[in-house]
């Protein structure tokens, strides 16, 4: 299998674009009921594992720059004021969760498990805000060694994998409305293009309020690597602003004020949106490997677990009682 990777690769991602895309078309509509976030990111763990990584640069290129387009997609799709309705009840608890989850987590890290310090801050940073985009704007700032960043990485990755798969079931099962599942998902899943993966398996209003109050919780990376900088006592205080925040909130804008009266073109972007979206699941699915995994550790893997069951557990009994 590995030695026909690329070609492999190349062709799931031109099938699962076909089918996707094809939804345009009238007569290739019935092509595109299969592709889902959860299948897309199993096909492509399934490809890491089994293939291997078939253009992991190029892979990794496209993860990244879909996500962030998506996202801003999503944007022609929201009404400013709805977004606001849905934002506000999680803001509080946003606050009061990401302060909670660095400190819970450096004490699960440091004083229980004795992970090092670089590793367990950033493990921690990166379930309190939002993933590996956390992890990429203050790993330079504590200047981290590129072991550390890989298995920081490497434990939200695959939390976050399950979180997409499990969550929506879980969902389900208790009953939560599409309020309390977007509020739950980007509380208590790691990164953006989770949350967002999810929230648009469990509904269309849950991807809204998933999507609102998560880009909500990213905004937190700046004033993070700022307080960070003093934390380490780093001379290096460049952050890494992600831009796609601004460009999200600016299409939220324009979809509410300029474009009220065409609804139908918002509906078009954020439906494509939602279908690059998807495919994006993919990419991230492969960019998992063998060798990742290895490199994760059994100890930090301890405290990205133990930390995650904290939030998610605490995140939802706040949200049902």
């Amino acid at each position: 299998m590995k030695r026909y990777s690329k070609e492999i690769y190349i062709a799931i991602v031109v099938i699962a674009a076909v089918c996707l895309f094809g939804a345009y078309v009238p007569a290739l509509r019935f092509l595109s009921g299969w592709c889902t976030p959860p299948v897309m990111l199993f096909l492509g763990l399934a490809y890491a594992l089994v293939c291997g990584q078939g253009y992991p640069s190029v892979n990794k290129k496209l993860s990244k720059m879909l996500l962030q387009y998506s996202v801003v997609g999503l944007g022609f799709g929201m009404n400013l004021y709805e977004s606001l309705a849905s934002g506000r009840e999680g803001m509080l608890f946003t606050i009061v969760s990401v302060v909670g989850t660095l400190v819970v987590g450096m004490l699960i890290g440091r004083k229980l498990l004795k992970v090092d310090r670089e590793t367990a801050y950033l493990i921690s940073s990166g379930t309190a805000i939002c993933g590996g985009s956390a992890i990429a704007a203050v790993g330079p700032v504590i200047k981290a060694k590129p072991a550390n960043m890989s298995v920081a990485l490497a434990v939200v990755f695959v939390l976050n994998a399950i979180a997409l798969f499990i969550f929506p079931s879980i969902g389900h099962w208790l009953g939560l409305s599409q309020q309390e599942f977007g509020t739950w998902a980007a509380i208590a899943i790691h990164d953006t293009s989770s949350v967002v993966g999810a929230g648009a398996a469990y509904g269309e209003e849950a991807l809204k309020v998933a999507t609102t109050i998560k880009l909500t919780r990213a905004l937190w990376i700046i004033p993070l690597a700022l307080a960070t900088s003093f934390i380490f006592k780093s001379q290096d205080r460049k952050i890494t602003i992600p831009w796609f925040i601004l460009y999200f909130i600016i299409a939220i804008l324009l979809n509410t004020f300029v474009l009220d009266g065409v609804p139908a073109f918002g509906a078009f972007v954020s439906g494509f949106a939602r279908k690059c979206l998807t495919l994006t699941m993919f990419f991230i699915g492969a960019s998992l490997s063998v060798d990742v995994l290895r490199t994760v550790g059994i100890k930090p893997l301890i405290q990205g677990v133990l930390l995650w069951i904290v939030i998610s557990v605490g995140s939802l009994l706040y949200i049902i009682l």
